[in-house]
C-alpha cells in the first residue's frame, strides 16, 4: 500500500523552512495574489473597453497580462493551502500538469515580448508602413503562435516526463518547477536534448530577436534626431523593463537543478521572486505606458478628470 501511495504522491519539502513565519507568509502572499490579478485584469479591462487602445502594442500587453493571471493562477492556490498544511503533497499527475502550464505560459510570454519588440521596430523605423504590416490578421496570428507553440513544445517534454520511473518521492521546492528532475531514476538523452531544443526556440531565440531588434531601433532612432529618440524611450523601456527581470528569473528558475535546491537561499530567492514578479508587470505598463496610465488615472480618481 505504501509502495503504490509513493508511485502517486510527492512531498514538497521547501516549506519545511518557513517555521514559525508561515501565517506571516501565507498573509503576504495572499495580499500579493489578490493585488496581482486585481491589478492586472483591471488593465486588461482598460485597454478591452477604450477604443484607442486596440493597437498591437497594447493588445500584446494585454495577452502578457493575462498569462501572468494564468501562471500566478497556476501556482497561488495550491501554495497557499500548504504553507498552512502541515503535510505538503501533490500528486505526481498534477505536479506535471502544473510545471506544463507554468512553463507553456513562461515561454508564451517571451514570444510575446518578441512580438512588442518587433511592433516598436515597426512603429519607430518604419511608421508609413505600420498599418499596413501590423494588421488585425498578423496580430491574430502572432498570438496564436505565442499561445499554441509553446504549449505543444513543452507537451512533448511533460509527456516524456509522464512516463519516466521515479526514484525519489520528496520535491525540495514550494511549487513543482525543473526541479521534479531530480525525482527520475535516469536522466535520459533523448529528454535532455528535447528540453534544449525548447530552451533555445521559446526562450533564446526570442531574446537574441528581442536584442537585435532594439539594437536596430536604437541606431535608427539615433540617426533620426531627439524626437524619435524620445519616443523610442518612452515606448520601449517598460518593455525592457519587463524583459530583464523576467529573463533573470528565468535564468535562475533554469539554474535551480544545478544548484543545492534544499538551501536557504534557494527557498528565500524563490519566495522573493513570487511575492514581487506578479506585481511588477501591471505596474510597470500602468504607470510607464502613457496612454494606459491616463485610463488608470481616469478610473481612480474620475471626478479630478471632470
Amino acid at each position: 500500500m505504501d509502495g503504490e501511495l509513493n508511485l502517486t504522491y510527492i512531498t514538497l519539502y521547501g516549506y519545511a523552512e518557513m517555521g514559525n513565519c508561515r501565517y506571516l507568509i501565507f498573509l503576504n502572499m495572499f495580499t500579493v495574489y489578490v493585488l496581482s490579478v486585481s491589478f492586472n485584469i483591471i488593465i486588461v479591462y482598460l485597454i478591452w473597453i477604450h477604443q484607442n487602445l486596440h493597437e498591437p502594442m497594447y493588445i500584446f500587453i494585454a495577452a502578457l497580462l493575462l498569462n501572468s493571471v494564468v501562471t500566478s493562477t497556476t501556482v497561488y492556490p495550491k501554495l497557499l493551502i500548504d504553507i498552512l498544511s502541515e503535510k505538503q503533497v501533490i500528486t505526481f499527475s498534477a505536479c506535471v500538469l502544473q510545471c506544463f502550464i507554468y512553463y507553456s505560459v513562461s515561454a508564451s510570454d517571451f514570444l510575446l515580448l518578441a512580438a512588442m519588440a518587433y511592433d516598436r521596430y515597426v512603429s519607430i523605423c518604419k511608421p508609413l508602413q505600420y498599418t499596413t504590416i501590423m494588421t488585425k490578421n498578423v496580430v491574430s496570428i502572432i498570438l496564436g503562435v505565442a499561445w499554441v507553440l509553446p504549449a505543444c513544445q513543452i507537451a512533448v517534454s511533460m509527456i516524456m516526463s509522464a512516463n519516466k520511473k521515479l526514484c525519489n518521492f520528496t520535491l525540495k521546492a514550494i511549487f513543482c518547477n525543473n526541479s521534479y528532475y531530480n525525482l527520475f531514476c535516469v536522466a535520459t538523452l533523448a529528454q535532455s536534448i528535447v528540453d534544449m531544443v525548447t530552451l533555445f526556440s521559446v526562450a533564446v531565440l526570442p531574446v537574441l530577436f528581442i536584442l537585435f531588434t532594439y539594437t536596430r531601433i536604437l541606431i535608427i532612432s539615433y540617426r533620426r534626431g531627439r524626437n524619435v529618440r524620445k519616443k523610442a524611450a518612452q515606448t520601449c523601456s517598460p518593455h525592457l523593463i519587463i524583459l530583464i527581470s523576467f529573463s533573470s528569473l528565468c535564468l535562475y528558475d533554469v539554474l535551480i537543478i544545478r544548484l543545492d535546491a534544499g538551501s536557504d537561499l534557494h527557498f528565500i530567492m524563490t519566495l522573493q521572486a513570487f511575492l514581487y514578479y506578479p506585481l511588477f508587470n501591471p505596474v510597470v505598463y500602468g504607470l510607464k505606458v502613457k496612454e494606459i496610465f491616463k485610463h488608470l488615472k481616469k478610473l481612480i480618481c474620475p471626478a479630478k478628470m471632470i
